[in-house]
């Protein structure tokens, strides 16, 4: 029986249509994606057999659109190009609609910690190895861009000023925000978060691009730098 032969009221684009995507599950909003199935499994059953090898590899079910490259999409029995595609183009929109800087048609505005991560968390959370970003900020706090500076190994990150501030300087930010996340789901900062954080201070004053907060991501929490050594940074709110 293909999903052709199921009733309406549980085919996933008639669901969708009927009650919106909300409502739908990660298998059935991946199954529109795939659009069909294989010789022996609808897409639907495509879709959960992908889901649950995500989960295994990456530790997440959704994890494979993040993390996945196209050639890997395509060595999955079943998924050919035409459906490798739709999965990474599905990936790549949904990280420019992460990254835009733009909130209800205003421009983001970073106050505190929990602005900056409410903006990355979507973005940096399941991962499984480090991730390093910077928030670019105009003289209103409002963020003009977003740029992923460096991946690290499942412990450590490495980052140099120059990377940090390159494009910095080119987009003429008044401030930035560092973030990173913690694989491990803990965002207690370790010694060396310090040492990178002093350091780019340290590198922003010269610059003049005060570094306004760095902020550690966690699974569900973050720590804010700012909040508990506000010693360390230079700029105020």
């Amino acid at each position: 029986m293909t999903i052709k032969d199921w009733p309406d009221r549980v085919r996933p684009r008639e669901r969708l249509s009927e009650v919106g995507p909300e409502a739908l599950s990660d298998a059935e909003l991946v199954a529109i994606l795939l659009g069909t199935g294989s010789s022996n499994e609808t897409a639907l059953e495509l879709a959960q057999r992908i889901l649950s090898d995500s989960y295994e590899q990456y530790g997440a079910s959704l994890g494979f659109l993040q993390e996945s490259t196209l050639d890997e999409l395509r060595r999955i029995p079943g998924v050919g190009l035409a459906k490798a595609t739709r999965l990474r183009a599905c990936a790549e929109l949904g990280k420019r609609l992460l990254q835009s800087p733009k909130e209800n048609g205003r421009q983001y505005v970073i106050r505190c910690g929990k602005d900056a991560f409410e903006y990355v968390r979507r973005h940096l959370t399941d991962l499984d190895r480090e991730h390093f970003c910077i928030l670019h900020l105009n003289s209103r706090n409002q963020v003009t861009g977003r740029e992923d500076v460096s991946i690290g190994t499942l412990d450590a990150t490495i980052v140099h000023p120059r990377e940090i501030f390159k494009n910095s300087i080119k987009k003429s930010a008044a401030k930035v925000v560092l973030v990173h996340n913690h694989p491990s789901g803990d965002p207690t900062p370790s010694d060396d978060d310090l040492k990178i954080t002093k350091r780019m201070v340290d590198a922003g004053m010269v610059l003049g691009i005060p570094v306004f907060d760095h902020v550690i991501v966690g699974r569900t929490t973050f720590v804010s730098l700012q909040d508990i050594y506000p010693g360390l940074f230079t700029c105020g709110s």
